[in-house]
């Protein structure tokens, strides 16, 4: 099989053989020597476009779907489908793609959709000395390649017939629609000539009218002035020289209205260019106002995040202002335990003029408590007895530091139990004083 980046679109379906003469084979060998590179060449009929995913295939003969492909190659797009140059096209199988056995092979040109458009003639790969040799085939598959070439050339045939008849059916309809675009021109010319007219028609009669009007009137004044006939010869002179003098008139107003009519125009100029410039104005405006808009959003944003920051500056102020409390309670706390640790110390080198506190007496403390210790003296009962019981103890203890870790653990059992809880500024939650990383975590997350 070739080796493609992707294979080629078959069908599962069982295929007919109407679509099988749309792509024409054209001189394919009966047999094709192997280890040599094969050409397949074919023709495109007019009803048939390619497209980019067409494909042809080599299929061993008496396939029933395209998925039995036994080699494929993609067909290239003609640049022209209409000229009869790209109609012809080819390509190449290369030898190392081609069958090994002396089975019974045909072309078959897919389209993208899996459907076949044409076929070949069988053909073989056979050497060129074996070209004597007998092939055997069945009756069936010789009966059957017959019918199937006869239905190809019968099919072929029609297909041709009706190519025929649908191309002078075209050219007809062409030649007729031809003939009505140049009717229906001449007609467009001959309504327009007959629309010039009615307007002239319609603008003669008009003035045939006030001719008439006016022969009426001129009747009129005739039959009267053949009455005062005397009179208006005396009047003629005069008359003629008014009628001058209103042709005079009449040829000025009609230079008035050329000149209104120019100016007409002037003005019609100078109010187009005003309204282009009051769209511009429009479109500036729109703008314009777009833009404020935009920072207007872009400013409410800026004021939402200074908002958001100075919030978080406030809560962070107040985790600050609990964390350093916190820091120097853990610092007089740390002096109270150095002081302890001291004082354990000197106990246990049972240096008793060194020691910072003294025994109290029952006056000073009723309790037996030291007043400079603030969670109480965990000694007391020891300090209660005397020097001499102290230093006996001191010879039956074997490890002086088993008594220095006794006195540690129970002085810090007491400061847990007397240290004070951690309490949330923002929302009041308490926490232990274990818990210090976790009450850390829950006041930050109050400021996110």
């Amino acid at each position: 099989m070739e080796d493609t980046l992707e294979d080629p679109p078959t069908s599962a379906v069982l295929l007919d053989h109407c679509h099988f003469s749309q792509v024409i084979f054209n001189n394919v060998e009966k047999f094709y020597v192997p280890g040599g590179d094969v050409t397949c060449y074919y023709t495109l009929t007019d009803h048939f476009i390619p497209r980019r995913k067409d494909w042809i295939g080599i299929f061993r003969v008496g396939w029933k779907t395209t998925r039995e492909y036994y080699t494929f190659m993609w067909v290239a797009l003609p640049t022209d489908v209409k000229s009869e140059l790209t109609k012809q096209q080819e390509v190449q199988f290369k030898a190392y793609y081609l069958p090994k056995d002396d089975e019974y092979y045909q072309f078959c040109y897919v389209d993208q959709d899996g459907v076949v458009r044409g076929a070949s003639i069988p053909f073989q790969f056979c050497p060129e000395n074996e070209e004597d040799i007998l092939v055997v085939t069945t009756q069936g598959e010789v009966e059957e390649i017959e019918q199937h070439n006869s239905e190809l050339c019968k099919e072929n045939q029609e297909l041709k017939d009706s190519c025929v008849s649908l191309q002078k059916q075209n050219s007809d309809m062409q030649a007729e629609l031809q003939k009505k675009q140049e009717e229906l021109e001449t007609l467009k010319s001959i309504n327009k000539k007959l629309e010039q007219k009615v307007k002239e028609q319609d603008s003669r009669e008009a003035e045939l009218l006030q001719l008439k009007e006016q022969n009426q009137k001129i009747s009129s004044e005739n039959k009267k002035m053949k009455v005062r006939v005397d009179q208006l010869q005396a009047q003629l002179s005069t008359q003629e020289k008014e009628m001058e003098k209103l042709v005079q008139g009449n040829q000025d107003k009609t230079e008035q209205l050329e000149h209104l009519k120019k100016e007409y125009g002037k003005l019609f100029l100078s109010l187009t260019e005003q309204w282009e410039c009051q769209k511009t104005l429009k479109q500036t405006v729109e703008e314009l106002k777009q833009k404020e808009a935009t920072a207007t959003k872009k400013q409410q944003e800026l004021t939402d995040q200074n908002f958001d920051l100075s919030k978080r500056l406030s809560e962070n102020k107040i985790i600050c202002d609990v964390l350093q409390k916190e820091k120097q309670n853990l610092e007089g706390e740390n002096d109270i335990l150095k002081r302890e640790n001291s004082r354990m110390m000197s106990y246990m080198g049972l240096d008793f003029d060194s020691l910072p506190y003294q025994v109290p007496t029952s006056e000073q403390g009723g309790a037996g408590q030291s007043p400079g210790l603030v969670y109480g003296n965990p000694y007391s009962g020891i300090q209660e007895s005397s020097a001499p019981s102290l230093l006996s103890n001191r010879k039956w203890r074997t490890c002086p530091s088993d008594y220095a870790d006794d006195i540690f653990d129970h002085t810090m059992e007491e400061l847990h139990i007397q240290t004070p809880s951690l309490n949330c500024p923002i929302c009041g939650k308490s926490f232990s004083a274990k818990e210090k990383q976790i009450f850390e975590d829950h006041v930050f997350c109050h400021s996110l």
